[in-house]
């Protein structure tokens, strides 16, 4: 039995949740297909899917099975690209994951320069703060804040991501400049909000972190919008310094000299992830040596 047909066979019948509906896509006669199917089930012992005259799902461990196997095709199409284009020019569909305000911030605006030197690569860019895996998930790159990622990637450090606290100058003015941590409890505070939740505030006291409980004024994922509420001096705002970094410039914003962080300890910083794997793979070495360049600082 050819196995890896079978199993693609299987894949295209557990996502279209029909033999027939496989076989139209697959374009393969629907008894061959099932045939197929059921070889792949005596040999494996299992019963991968449930079988009625309205809908076809699967079962337990064909769920199990559909994940595993799912993962590995990926990671051999992925091969196969890579053999394909070893000593190709860089072209082919480039997909790049970036979190979404350095996405807009820092990675659209250098997207011009790119497809002007490569101009056979097609971009597919998604802005997301959700986390993705770049085999199953079918991504090139991916662009993340947080920790060092596992080791298992290749991850090349952008620039620092530690949150700084900053309001304007007006608002400043008006409700007076906090000289310790705990003086941030009498003010309005405008939180980001991670895909994990709103981040802690934390101050440092005779050397001693702890959490701080300011008035809170607005919670958003959206980091422009919260600049611009902290632009309208509606409170002060924690953002990484990178974000912020033109209003800095600008004096539109300024930056408070308090002892205050979102992950005390950790050295939070920006990271560019690929697989090792795929670097020589013309359009993603390519790329990866053009944003790197380009972003780190």
């Amino acid at each position: 039995m050819d196995q890896l047909r079978a199993i693609r066979y299987f894949i295209a019948v557990a996502e279209s949740g029909s033999f027939t509906e496989a076989s139209r896509l697959l374009r393969v006669p629907s008894s061959s297909l099932s045939r197929r199917v059921s070889d792949l089930e005596r040999q494996l012992g299992a019963a991968l899917l449930e079988r009625s005259t309205r809908l076809v799902r699967l079962t337990e461990v064909g769920e199990r099975y559909y994940r595993d196997t799912k993962e590995i095709l990926a990671r051999l199409a992925q091969s196969d690209e890579a053999v394909g284009q070893y000593h190709a020019r860089p072209v082919g569909v480039l997909r790049i994951s970036c979190q979404t305000d350095f996405g807009q911030q820092c990675l659209l605006p250098l997207l011009d320069d790119f497809q002007q030197a490569f101009p056979h690569i097609t971009l597919d860019i998604t802005l997301s703060d959700d986390l993705v895996d770049l085999g199953p998930d079918g991504v090139d790159i991916a662009i993340r804040g947080g920790t060092a990622p596992e080791k298992r990637l290749v991850a090349v450090r952008l620039r620092d991501n530690n949150f700084i606290p900053v309001a304007s100058p007006d608002y400043l003015d008006r409700q007076g400049r906090p000289a310790r941590p705990q003086d941030l409890a009498g003010h309005q505070a405008l939180i980001y909000r991670t895909p994990m939740g709103p981040v802690p505030w934390m101050g440092e006291e005779a050397g001693q972190w702890q959490r701080l409980s300011p008035q809170v004024a607005a919670v958003s994922n959206d980091g422009a919008w919260l600049i611009g509420q902290a632009l309208a001096s509606r409170g002060i705002l924690m953002l990484p310094r990178w974000a912020v970094e033109k209003e800095l410039a600008q004096g539109s914003l300024e930056a408070l000299a308090l002892k205050v962080s979102i992950s005390p300890g950790s050295q939070l910083g920006v990271y560019l992830l690929y697989q090792h794997s795929r670097y020589y793979i013309p359009k993603i070495r390519e790329a990866v040596d053009f944003l790197v360049a380009r972003l780190k600082a």
